[in-house]
């Protein structure tokens, strides 16, 4: 912690040159080392423990499950969507929003409802980092802080009522061990905000490559430690028939009725019975998630970040191959150890058993002294990266895409600094507010997916490739899919966000079109800026025929089969990369030799139809009117300084 508050005050003086220095790192971070942050930022401790329980419960089958977020978007950025995105040269999604629209009315209400959703989804991604690292944390810091409210709150109200009934000792004990939870939790969100409020993207960038090697080191060393405490006969005798199958039919079809009826239960609570089903649900809203490229978070923060557009596509790419093998080999050493050690436990539980324990159980149990302390810092570093990322992306919309698009567009870059920090400061205190009222990772997630994602989807998918939505169908759509994510969230009306997703998709997708169509098209000098630029391939006939009418005709984007050939492998080969390493834990070597000839061939496919066929813009490009607003554009055929 030490060290990463040290690296993140540093290098600030890096950040303090400018606000495109402060929020993107001046463009001059090169690829490798934005794919390792990006990487360490998306290893977060709430992630690990469900992903954890999830392997746990459903085996190898649960490798589908992520696909939640989804996690093939990163194979859809790397192919097309981040070098279509890096070609615009702004600094923010909202500001985007003006490169496609304008800057008409339509634009600018467009412009604050992306900036709304992207604070929306910045506390919510806060928010649910704040559940897991508490939790972790009181499981392994001697010091107890809920003894101190113990002794100042409820022992007076004890020796005032004489005594107490079983069922109250039971809920204040509940509520002593949910502060000390919390109390942790605030203790390190506040040492995370110090350095990333001081450096802005330098610090977390350079701080998260740090952290992803200690990562790195813990994850190969819980799967040696879970390789050693465990053989394939007893792994066998803790699973049910079918959990080291990672394919389905039309039902789960795992029984832990002799073994732990809890997990059973568990299975039906969350609806993954009828399996084909949900698969199909994730399916469809995973692709149309993707195809609307990266939401307005940390994830298009590093996009925006490369050298290049080429570089962005390179680093999207970076990521899959750098996160999961080592992660699912921590994910598949808790998992074993559990398996074989953990179930007794689980077992006496009975019907509240909490399978998110089992990674704090685990790493008790099971790990010296030492080794532990590593687990816990690298941990700990999941945690300040994925915390650490959506808190600098925070103040880039509050403080560029408002204060000075419409309050003060001629502060001086010191003071947008300045208030950089004030932003930071009020979010983290704001996120931490909403990491409180949280209880549980699994509706958490459930509503971040399907939820606040499905509302984004439909406006953003349209934005990319049919050229007659304009500003006023973009906000429709958005305004639409935040009250539908808003309606999901409340707990009285148990919508299952992803099973409604299809229905809330369709009402926007309806209400986006018809918007757009019942108003003015944006302006054909609008659109043929942004067509020149980005070059999406997609219904954009009439901005071509517009640009040959001027007898400044380009080339179209011809590339549709290639890229969406090239998705389909990028898909196979990323997800290769996370069973190989669950597949080697576990000691199924015929599975795992499969698994590594897969990702081998998928990589050679990409090498020759994607890599070598990178370019930063079309051979016909040529500067366009844009590029005078926008200085930090790279000419064509070259890197950015």
């Amino acid at each position: 912690m030490a060290l990463t508050i040290f690296i993140g005050f540093w290098i600030s003086k890096q950040a303090s040159t400018g606000l495109r220095s402060y929020f993107l790192g001046g463009n001059r971070l090169p690829w490798y080392a934005l794919g390792l942050s990006n990487a360490s930022g998306m290893f977060d401790v709430a992630g690990t423990m469900w992903l954890v329980s999830i392997l746990f419960i459903y085996g190898l089958k649960s490798i589908w499950l992520p696909w939640l977020w989804p996690v093939f978007n990163q194979v859809f950025l790397m192919v097309f969507l981040s070098i279509w995105l890096r070609r615009s040269g702004v600094m923010t999604g909202a500001e985007w929003i003006t490169f496609r629209f304008g800057d008409d009315r339509s634009a600018r209400l467009s412009h604050l409802i992306i900036v709304l959703f992207a604070l929306i989804l910045v506390l919510a991604y806060m928010a649910y980092g704040f559940l897991g690292i508490g939790k972790l944390a009181a499981q392994f810091i001697p010091f107890n802080l809920s003894e101190l409210v113990h002794l100042q709150v409820f022992l007076p109200e004890a020796l005032k009522a004489a005594s107490l009934n079983a069922e109250q000792v039971a809920e204040r004990a509940r509520l002593l061990a949910d502060f000390n939870d919390r109390a942790y939790g605030v203790i390190i969100i506040l040492l995370t905000a110090l350095y990333v409020i001081k450096g802005g993207m330098y610090s977390v960038v350079f701080t998260e490559v740090m952290q992803f090697v200690v990562m790195t080191i813990t994850c190969l060393a819980i799967a040696w430690v879970a390789m050693a405490h465990t053989d394939a006969a007893s792994i066998a005798a803790a699973i049910p028939d079918g959990w080291t199958n990672p394919f389905f039919d039309w039902k789960l079809d795992l029984d832990w009725s002799q073994l732990l009826p809890s997990a059973n239960e568990k299975i039906a609570s969350e609806g993954y019975s009828l399996f084909t089903i949900f698969f199909m649900l994730v399916l469809f809203k995973g692709i149309l998630n993707s195809l609307a490229g990266p939401a307005p978070n940390y994830d298009m923060q590093r996009v925006l970040s490369a050298r290049s557009p080429t570089d962005a596509a390179k680093m999207s790419g970076f990521v899959s191959l750098v996160l999961n093998p080592p992660r699912y080999l921590m994910i598949a050493g808790l998992t074993v150890l559990a398996l074989v050690h953990f179930q007794d436990e689980l077992r006496a539980m009975g019907k509240s058993a909490d399978y998110e324990a089992i990674l704090p159980f685990t790493l008790a149990e099971f790990l010296p002294t030492g080794l532990l302390g590593l687990t816990l810092a690298g941990l700990l570093a999941a945690f300040m990266s994925s915390f650490a990322a959506p808190l600098n992306a925070a103040p880039a919309y509050i403080v560029n895409d408002v204060y000075r698009k419409y309050i003060n567009p001629e502060a001086s870059e010191k003071t947008l600094i300045k208030l950089s920090y004030a932003v930071s400061i009020i979010f983290v205190m704001i996120g931490t507010a909403f990491g409180l009222l949280l209880h549980s990772f699994d509706s958490a997630l459930n509503w971040i997916t399907a939820g606040l994602y499905g509302g984004y989807t439909a406006a953003n998918v349209v934005k990319w490739y049919w050229w007659r939505m304009n500003g006023w169908g973009y906000f429709g759509g958005m305004a639409a899919g935040i009250l539908f994510a808003l309606i999901l969230a409340i707990p009285q009306l148990n919508l299952d966000p992803l099973q409604s997703f299809p229905f809330f998709f369709a009402i926007c997708l309806a209400v986006v079109i018809g918007t757009s169509l019942m108003t003015p098209a944006t302006d054909m000098a609008v659109l043929e800026t942004f067509y020149v630029k980005t070059r999406p391939w997609g219904f954009w006939g009439p901005v071509q025929h517009s640009l040959v009418a001027k007898g400044e005709g380009v080339e179209p984007n011809k590339e549709f089969k290639l890229d969406a050939f090239n998705v389909v492998v990028g898909i196979i080969w990323q997800t290769s990369l996370v069973a190989a390493p669950i597949f080697f834990v576990i000691r199924n070597w015929t599975s795992f030799g499969m698994a590594m000839a897969l990702a081998a061939v998928t990589t050679w496919l990409l090498k020759i139809y994607w890599w070598d066929r990178l370019k930063d813009y079309p051979s016909d490009y040529r500067p366009v009117a844009a590029e005078a607003r926008d200085p930090a554009t790279p000419a064509p055929a070259a890197s950015v300084p």
